[in-house]
């Protein structure tokens, strides 16, 4: 299962079966994404109906949680005018995303990597991103 400080890709694979489960439960097809620690791309499963332009949007999210180890959500706040972060979602070329929907996986308080949804609402973008975590979780 999980490596030293990564996830496998088996492991990539059940962030998304868990995921996959809940967009198909609530009735929206999703893009999911799967990062390593650093940001890139492990995984990836557009579901049938899935947004096209969310391809690279569920990506980007998954890239943010995992760099900077923190939700894509809480980043919103912060990323408003007159607040410390305002203006972050234009850094690394524009790839910083500031919606929910990007969570970190968090092993023994280590970041090892990330999971990014979109094509729903942002919170069923995070539920969705949540119930990977958890279906991951209960197998280790």
């Amino acid at each position: 299962m999980l490596t030293i400080k990564r996830l496998s890709l088996t492991d990539a694979r059940m962030l998304i079966e868990g995921a996959r489960n809940k967009a198909e439960e609530i009735g929206v097809p999703m893009c999911i994404a799967v990062t390593d620690e650093s940001g890139q791309l492990i995984a990836f499963e557009r579901m049938d109906g899935g947004k096209i332009t969310s391809t690279i949007i569920a990506q980007d999210k998954a890239y943010t949680a995992a760099g900077a180890k923190r939700t894509t959500e809480s980043y919103g706040a912060a990323s408003q005018p007159g607040s410390p972060a305002y203006g972050i979602n234009s850094a690394i070329g524009g790839r910083l995303m500031v919606v929910a929907g990007g969570l970190p996986v968090i092993i023994d308080g280590e970041v090892v990597g990330a999971i990014g949804l979109s094509s729903g609402t942002p919170a069923q973008d995070s539920e969705c991103a949540q119930a990977g975590i958890t279906h991951l979780m209960s197998t280790l």
